[in-house]
């Protein structure tokens, strides 16, 4: 008795099928990613950008360091402030 008889016939994979389902899956997902990826982009340039505002009013003032972490604090909040509706819209 020959042995490749014995054996259940495997079916072959529809590449086609499952490389477009991939891609509307991942499509899917990526899109609902996007408000997400947006508002962490957003915290992280607002306390860049202010941040980089308040050492600059500190050089210009020739203070210490107060403007800088008022202005990284305030980065903070107005980050997080975006980053809770994108989350809380949800």
């Amino acid at each position: 008795m020959d042995q490749r008889d014995s054996r259940p016939e495997k079916s072959k994979p529809d590449n086609g099928n499952f490389l477009e389902r991939s891609a509307e899956s991942f499509q899917e997902n990526i899109t609902k990613a996007g408000p997400i990826a947006a508002a962490s982009y957003t915290l992280i340039g607002a306390i860049l950008l202010l941040g980089l505002i308040g050492y600059s009013i500190d050089r210009w003032r020739g203070t210490s360091p107060w403007f800088l972490i008022g202005g990284l604090l305030l980065g903070i909040i107005v980050g997080f402030v975006d980053l809770a509706k994108v989350v809380w819209r949800r």
